[in-house]
């Protein structure tokens, strides 16, 4: 019997029991895809990732990332936890300003800021997004998430398709408070999808209503086709969520270089995704997503 240890973090927040849960296992070799998905599915985390030694020579690490019910080509906090774990397993070069690692949709940079010999914040490169449909039937996507048309944000504002790696339908809502009422759906969506040729999505309800919290963006992720009913902090979805604000026109590239996502405060558990994006000439050449993690707990599986 093999003893397999794992470090329990909360990711994008620096206070306990707030912001996104992970496990990550930091010794991953040995485990087959099999198990790795049993001890997911048994952490019953939104994520739970699993570190092996590198594969390609511009990498430091492979990372494999696990939902309860599938494995994720990449996804914002379990690569942002990962590497504040690294870090605090002493793993990581306390003078590097970044880390490679081996996701499944390829090397990904993750910058790196420490104060003194401590992680502070990390910021995850991500793929250039790309769009897919936008939706037109109002009708249809409010029956979807549980809210009335008149909820809808309209105007320079679609409900659209877009993906990083991981496709998210984003539906914007005039206000916070239609963002918390919105519940999804699930035969209404797959009905509205169908209709586009689309399998079963992740949806990304959001507002960009002002408060005093200097968030740009408060949002929630359903994604029960992942196996996550309800994400309290994406960082997958982040990163095109500012591509499309900014294609859309809802923020300029001169004020894009740090944007806010407040999500998770419906569930308790608030998280503070930051994004970065720079273009240059009107054509978009970088998205960062980054925030902060912490440290909650560690543990064994035995297998």
């Amino acid at each position: 019997m093999s003893v397999l240890r794992y470090i329990r973090l909360d990711v994008f927040s620096n206070q306990p029991f707030t912001g996104i849960q992970l496990g990550v296992f930091p010794d991953g070799a040995g485990i087959d895809e099999r198990r790795m998905q049993q001890i997911a599915n048994e952490m019953a985390l939104p994520e739970t990732t699993f570190v092996f030694p590198p594969e390609a020579p511009e990498t430091d690490a492979r990372v494999r990332i696990f939902t309860p019910t599938q494995e994720l080509p990449m996804a914002g906090s379990p690569t942002i936890g990962t590497v504040f774990a690294l870090a605090g397993a002493g793993r990581l070069r306390t003078s590097a300003d970044k880390t490679v690692l081996g996701l499944g949709i390829g090397p990904t940079t993750v910058g790196l800021e420490w104060d003194q010999n401590a992680l502070r914040f990390a910021w995850m490169t991500q793929p250039i997004p790309t769009f897919g449909p936008i939706v037109t039937d109002s009708v249809a996507v409010a029956a979807a998430i549980g809210v009335q048309p008149c909820d809808l944000a309209g105007g320079n504002l679609p409900v659209q398709v877009a993906s990083s790696g991981v496709p998210f339908l984003y539906v914007p809502l005039r206000s916070r408070a239609a963002v918390d009422a919105a519940s999804i759906e699930r035969g209404r969506l797959c009905t509205l999808l169908r209709g586009l040729n689309l399998e079963e999505l992740p949806v990304f309800v959001f507002s960009c209503q002002p408060a005093d919290d200097d968030a740009t963006v408060y949002s929630r992720m359903f994604g029960p086709c992942i196996g996550i009913p309800e994400d309290p902090a994406t960082g997958a979805a982040s990163g095109p969520l500012g591509a499309y604000l900014l294609q859309h026109n809802a923020v300029s590239a001169d004020n894009a270089s740090r944007l806010l996502n407040l999500q998770g405060v419906r569930m308790g558990r608030p998280g503070r995704i930051y994004i970065s994006l720079s273009s240059r000439a009107g054509v978009l050449e970088e998205v960062r997503v980054g925030g902060e993690a912490v440290v909650v707990g560690e543990g064994t599986v035995l297998d």
